[in-house]
């Protein structure tokens, strides 16, 4: 990429609030009433959320800052917290929302997610937006592609999340597509289907 498209992009320091805002904000839309079926579509969403992000920060971003930051207690720490929500996770995905336990391991998983989400923004983020001045869009940049890999890993999976984490949203955004659709169609072809 170049310099000026490099520019361009937000810093990374910008996408990783970013990230945690969303994955919170998700998260709010979970509660213990919300059917089974939402209730998957939003734990899935939030887990793939989470496994890209952690992925992203430790292929780009802890590494920036490792290099920028001789020791730093919070950034040691960042890696095994990753380990263990990426071990919640996986005790999620083995579950359904039929079990008992669904519940209160998703809730966990967002209690470990933001004592995490604390550390980065009020240590981890400033230092790196200190230390990293000249390098926070680059890394955006980077992070950027890199992201646009991993999610054309699994488009599906994401499209389908999201349906069924915001049902009215997507009625809607697909009404509202078919009924373009349809007026951009020519009245010809509309009028010969009627005829059939």
């Amino acid at each position: 990429m170049s310099t000026d498209a490099s520019s361009l992009s937000p810093s990374i320091t910008s996408m990783i609030r970013l990230d945690h805002m969303h994955v919170l904000a998700a998260s709010h839309r979970y509660h213990a009433s919300t059917p089974w079926w939402r209730k998957r579509a939003i734990v899935n969403g939030v887990c793939d959320a989470l496994e890209i992000h952690a992925q992203l920060e430790e292929e780009i971003f802890y590494p920036a800052l490792d290099r920028a930051l001789d020791s730093d207690e919070t950034l040691k720490k960042s890696r095994p917290e990753h380990d263990q929500m990426r071990a919640t996770i996986a005790k999620l995905r083995a579950m359904g929302p039929e079990n008992a336990a669904y519940d209160g391991l998703f809730f966990q998983l967002i209690r470990e997610v933001a004592h995490h989400v604390a550390d980065e923004e009020t240590v981890l983020l400033p230092d790196a937006e200190r230390m990293l001045k000249n390098e926070l869009q680059p890394l955006g940049a980077a992070m950027t592609r890199r992201r646009m890999q991993l999610l054309g890993e699994r488009p599906m999976d994401i499209a389908v999340n999201a349906a069924g984490t915001f049902p009215i949203a997507t009625l809607l955004l697909g009404s509202t597509i078919l009924l373009a659709i349809r007026h951009c169609l020519p009245r010809s072809r509309r009028a010969g289907r009627g005829r059939s």
